[in-house]
């Protein structure tokens, strides 16, 4: 992990659609133009982090806000659209840094191991979050005496192996390995194959004790990726939340790749020396286009974000492509940048805002307890009771607390940013 002192966004960008009439009357030769910087970039990127955290810290889970709500299986709200954007920007900077690291002269062997390097280390965060403490607190099970290596021992073999963090490292990995020496063509063929193979997986192979999986995608447990989690993870280091599937498993790991590989070719058509309308004009008919094929796939496959399906990578992407153009409309094409700053300050430590608000959910929602009414008490449930409770209705209670939340890691991250203090892995 590293840090840099260098400002984020760069104060003028160049657009090739601009003339510079200087260049045609004067004898000397123009200089090289300065690679373009996108601030909307960094603006979709902080959005999605801003959105990350409103609906990872709501004042109570059983108070929310339908579209601040996960889909219960099938189907999509906007908090589901949260994640496969994530990956999306994922996959267009994984491209434009990649160019950015030739053109300075890196080789093939250099970029892999850069790549390699910055998911082994997310990966690793992403199992340290899950592992926090590192420690078990409370009472084991069949222990009744437990030591501290007994603790420590019980963590690691309950520790979720997969997760958000652990999903986006191999995503980047695959995507980013799959897209450095392959053409246009190739990516695209990539691309169906991860998609149209799921898709033949999950509906066409038999599930251990029942029919072809079609006919399981509605029964959360009995989905081909369900067994295959079981089988080769074990109950003990999936989602605690399902127990018997995680929603960042294995076999949905690889269509997620493609909603990467879809930000590569995103990246592919933003960085082209075309006219600035026009990529932006190609983003909402892209957009739109994927988000009509995926709601089409639908009608056979599902758009369901638990199990990754084919349909929702498209329509995810879609609405990701119709998303960033907008912005860039917005943004680049008229210069309306007064709202831009404080997701440009979550776009540019996207890292700090997840890791450690994941490690602060953990310790005020589970781990740090106090005695309120006679007995012990998350703080978190002390401090949304005390602060929001007592005179809001339950919802919005909980809205508020989750705005407290998005507004106490502005302050962090606006620190950060003063100082000039940008965290990259």
């Amino acid at each position: 992990m590293s840090t840099t002192v260098q400002p984020p966004v760069a104060e003028r960008a160049y657009h090739p659609d601009v003339r510079d009439e200087s260049a045609i009357t004067s004898t000397v030769a123009p200089r090289t133009p300065e690679r373009e910087r996108l601030i909307s970039l960094d603006v979709f990127r902080g959005l999605t982090v801003a959105g990350m955290l409103l609906v990872n810290n709501p004042g109570t889970w059983g108070a929310i806000y339908p579209p601040l709500e996960h889909a219960a299986w099938h189907g999509w709200t906007p908090t589901d659209m949260i994640f496969p954007f994530f990956l999306f920007i994922v996959g267009i900077t994984t491209h434009l840094s990649l160019n950015a690291r030739r053109d300075r002269g890196d080789d093939n062997g250099a970029l892999i191991r850069q790549v390699l390097r910055r998911g082994g280390i997310i990966f690793l965060l992403g199992l340290l979050m899950s592992a926090f403490p590192l420690y078990q607190w409370g009472n084991i099970e069949g222990v009744a005496d437990p030591s501290i290596l007994d603790r420590i021992a019980w963590r690691w073999d309950h520790v979720r192996i997969l997760g958000v963090l652990q999903r986006i490292a191999l995503v980047y990995v695959a995507s980013a390995l799959l897209t450095l020496r392959t053409t246009l063509k190739q990516q695209v063929i990539i691309l169906a194959v991860l998609l149209y193979g799921y898709w033949f997986a999950m509906t066409l192979i038999p599930v251990p004790g029942k029919d072809i999986g079609a006919l399981t995608l509605g029964d959360k447990s009995e989905t081909l990726a369900a067994h295959i989690d079981r089988a080769i993870l074990g109950t003990k280091h999936i989602w605690t939340g399902s127990v018997t599937y995680d929603p960042e498993g294995i076999l949905s790991t690889l269509p997620a790749i493609g909603t990467a590989i879809l930000g590569v070719l995103a990246g592919r058509w933003i960085a082209q020396r075309r006219p600035l309308i026009e990529r932006i004009a190609g983003l909402l008919a892209v957009g739109c286009l994927g988000m009509v094929l995926g709601l089409m796939w639908n009608w056979s496959f599902p758009i369901n974000k638990n199990i990754w399906t084919s349909s929702y990578v498209l329509f995810s992407a879609g609405m990701a492509c119709a998303t960033l153009g907008t912005i860039m409309w917005i943004i680049e094409a008229h210069n309306i940048r007064w709202w831009t700053k404080p997701f440009v300050i979550y776009g540019v430590n996207p890292i700090v805002a997840f890791v450690g608000s994941g490690v602060l959910a953990r310790l005020i929602y589970t781990l740090w307890k106090v005695e309120y009414n006679g007995k012990p008490t998350p703080v978190q449930g002390v401090f949304y009771n005390e602060v929001f409770a007592g005179w809001l209705e339950p919802r919005n209670a909980s809205l508020a607390f989750a705005l407290t939340t998005v507004l106490f890691w502005f302050a962090i991250l606006a620190f950060m940013y003063r100082r000039k203090i940008f965290l990259k892995v």
